[in-house]
């Protein structure tokens, strides 16, 4: 080798070494930049044409084409970092935008991937989560067994003292043959004490749930003449996340749950569901 190929051999190796390791600092996340740089060394390519084609040419003809190709697919391009400040986390989101920069900053590599892509990602892996923990979850696993329940015609003292016995809001109304035919709860109670007067409410209630002892009277004397008929039920093999809209939506507290031949078999309460809710929670940080 003459000396004039040995000085532009170390000159292309000192070029090539020196954009690897810019690129390295600056951590690229494109490798054929560094491969092109080698490829001129090992090639010995020493005339400048190499550098307009097939370089800038097939760099400008990618660059097209990837402009050409978000566009059509309703993607922004290139991908930039936002600087405006982050944003609230969506509604039912469990991070926000600044969890996410504190993540990438932490990761301290750069992604082949746009922030925007990436926070897309994240958010459907992580309603794809809740989905498994609680698509799985029948109302059977989380509702209270067994629940307490009274007749139409259990009269209303009993059924109070029931209820604050038991430490209880609600309780289904069966028939005989345990099917639901209404549900009783303290607003029912509440209500036929005329709530709104707030003066001498507590004297109207203990006269509402003290017996009479007439044949007839004017005064509600049983369950079945003050409690909510338009009660909504669910199976026992529903998923618990569709009951989730009643309770936060439909102003639902107590739902009863009944069996494949329509019986009271249990009853799902906000408190229950807030349990199921924070368990799925727990296991998906786990």
């Amino acid at each position: 080798m003459h000396v004039g190929q040995a000085e532009r051999l170390r000159a292309w190796v000192g070029a090539a070494v020196g954009i690897l390791f810019t690129g390295l600092l600056s951590r690229w996340p494109h490798p054929p930049g560094g491969a092109t740089a080698l490829f001129v060394v090992l090639a010995q390519v020493g005339s400048l044409r190499f550098a307009l084609f097939p370089m800038l040419v097939n760099s400008a003809l990618l660059v097209v084409a990837g402009m050409a190709y978000n566009h059509l697919t309703g993607r922004r391009y290139p991908h930039g970092r936002p600087l405006p400040a982050p944003a609230p986390a969506a509604a039912g989101s469990r991070f926000t935008e600044a969890d996410l920069d504190a993540a990438m900053a932490h990761y301290g590599q750069v992604l082949d991937v746009s922030r925007d892509d990436l926070q897309s990602l994240l958010r459907h892996a992580e309603l794809a989560a809740y989905r498994r923990n609680l698509g799985e979850l029948r109302c059977a696993d989380i509702m209270s067994a067994e629940p307490l329940a009274v007749s139409f015609g259990t009269p209303l003292d009993e059924a109070w003292q029931l209820m604050q016995r038991r430490r209880i809001k609600a309780l289904p109304v069966t028939d005989r043959a345990r099917r639901v035919v209404g549900i009783v709860t303290m607003a029912d109670f509440m209500r036929e004490a005329d709530l709104a007067r707030h003066q001498g409410l507590g004297d109207r209630l203990r006269a509402l749930v003290r017996r009479s002892g007439l044949s007839h009277s004017s005064k509600p004397e049983a369950v079945g003449q003050i409690m909510t008929r338009q009660v909504r039920v669910a199976s026992a093999q529903r998923p618990v996340i569709e009951l989730v809209p009643l309770f936060s939506e439909g102003g639902h507290h107590h739902i009863p749950i009944i069996d494949e031949d329509k019986r009271l078999v249990g009853i799902i309460t906000q408190s229950d569901l807030v349990r199921a809710l924070y368990r799925a929670v727990r296991l998906q940080a786990a």
